[in-house]
């Protein structure tokens, strides 16, 4: 399952889960409009990927409880220390996402009126995840430790999901009593890290230290569920090869000329230092374009980098990645997604980015207990929206028989199309709309397809 979501006002999240498969391909196709001028010449893949793609890979459980029960069971000797804080801190990293998703989707801007119940909903959740949380309170000094910073953190982070709910929370309906309700938790929250000695006074009057704790503990939530990566740009070594191959044709060509002209002339004249001097000119005129045919066609079609994940409490290497990004075009892409592309107006101006990696896990070297992982992308907006306009549109009105001028935004509407496979038999596709200005993504639509599963060898045979 794919989701797509704002991490900032700028910033794309990418989610995706690899569950029950050890396999997984995805294939990101964003359709930039023509208009913003993006080519290889203004952002090379390499540019862009380093730039503005960030990615992240962390355990994850669909089985919300277990790794509460396994801090449980650490907690009664039946587990290792090490085992306990893996269980404890993903346990916690999963409760962030799944708040943060849950207050994003009410913080939504198309809601008008957030009802009591949606509120008491969250509200409830996270009073009853954190209260589980508490009721397995370690006995030996280090792991009670551990586990003070966690509460601390997600005593604090909740409070500051409900205050952020209050602030963006439309002023109609049940306003005011969700406010109530809210500052009520938000209040209990702050007595039990007050009252858990969790922050010194220092701390909780200084809004930049507490703010500073906080992202330090969230550090430690995340340093060891995430896992550690290394990346490697493949084919450095081919490249000084083809640089070589290169020059050595190009100067085989010169050599062979310059023998030729010697014998022409049959001494050394200012017609043949004339011709020498164009020759060398051709060759470097054309050993940059030489090398270039021959890095296309020797690299097409290979991946251009490789990431390892390696875990952070064993080092044992868990798995790796195999990634491409190509700037591509509406001809070259599969009928599949041209037919997704398709079911709106054709934009062929438009510039697409193809995004394409994949994951191979080996889950016999995960910690115990664990089978999936969760990747998050990252791409920030940026490199596009430095591409937009200034200025703004005018529009004219006429109302009540007056004439009103008013300055528009200009906005841009990027198409994604997402395409997984995980090797189960079945592939799936999703379409997301993202509506851009130049300060920050203004919304993102998921479009709803006829069919977003289809056979894999239905895929082979077209």
């Amino acid at each position: 399952m794919v989701s797509v979501d704002k991490q900032d006002a700028i910033t794309l999240k990418i989610s995706h889960a690899m569950a029950a498969t050890k396999k997984s391909d995805l294939d990101i196709y964003l359709f930039v409009p023509g208009e913003l001028g993006l080519t290889p010449e203004v952002m090379s893949e390499s540019a862009f990927y380093y730039s503005s793609i960030h990615q992240k890979r962390a355990y994850f459980s669909d089985k919300t409880l277990l790794p509460l029960v396994h801090s449980r069971l650490a907690k009664r000797g039946r587990l290792s220390t090490t085992q306990y804080r893996v269980s404890l801190s993903l346990f916690a990293y999963q409760y962030v996402i799944a708040l943060d998703k849950a207050v994003a989707e009410l913080n939504k801007h198309e809601k008008d009126v957030i009802t009591t119940e949606e509120v008491d909903e969250v509200i409830e959740l996270a009073l009853d995840i954190l209260k589980r949380l508490r009721r397995a309170i370690p006995f030996e000094e280090s792991l009670k430790r551990y586990y003070a910073n966690i509460d601390n953190y997600l005593s604090w982070y909740t409070g500051q999901k409900f205050l952020s709910l209050i602030a963006h929370m439309p002023r109609e309906g049940d306003y005011k009593t969700l406010k109530e309700r809210l500052l009520a938790i938000v209040e209990k929250e702050t007595a039990h890290r007050k009252l858990n000695n969790y922050n010194s006074k220092k701390v909780r009057d200084d809004v930049t230290r507490m703010s500073n704790k906080m992202r330090l503990l969230r550090r430690l939530i995340e340093h060891p569920i995430v896992l550690n990566e290394k990346v490697t740009s493949l084919g450095k070594n081919m490249k000084r090869a083809v640089k070589g191959i290169a020059t050595g044709l190009v100067m085989v060509f010169v050599t062979i000329t310059a023998i030729m002209a010697r014998d022409y002339w049959g001494e050394i004249t200012a017609s043949f230092i004339i011709a020498m001097s164009f020759l060398y000119a051709l060759r470097e005129i054309f050993k940059d374009d030489l090398r270039d045919v021959l890095w296309r066609v020797i690299r097409k079609g290979k991946p251009k980098w490789r990431r390892r994940y390696i875990d952070p409490t064993t080092n044992k290497a868990v798995g790796q990645k195999l990634e491409w990004l190509d700037y591509t075009s509406l001809s070259k892409l599969p009928d599949r997604i041209t037919q997704i592309r398709k079911k709106r107006v054709v934009q062929r101006e438009e510039q697409v980015l193809h995004y394409r990696s994949e994951t191979e896990m080996t889950t016999s070297r995960f910690m115990s207990g664990y089978e999936e992982t969760r990747e998050t992308l990252q791409v920030n907006m940026r490199a596009l929206t430095r591409l937009m306009d200034k200025r703004s549109n005018k529009i004219y009105q006429h109302n009540n028989g007056q004439v009103t001028k008013e300055s528009v935004e200009k906005r841009h509407l990027l198409n994604m199309i997402v395409k997984e496979d995980n090797h189960k038999g079945e592939v799936n596709f999703y379409r997301w709309k993202i509506i851009l200005n130049r300060s920050k993504i203004v919304a993102i639509e998921q479009i709803e397809l006829a069919e977003t599963t289809l056979p894999r060898a239905a895929l082979e045979t077209e």
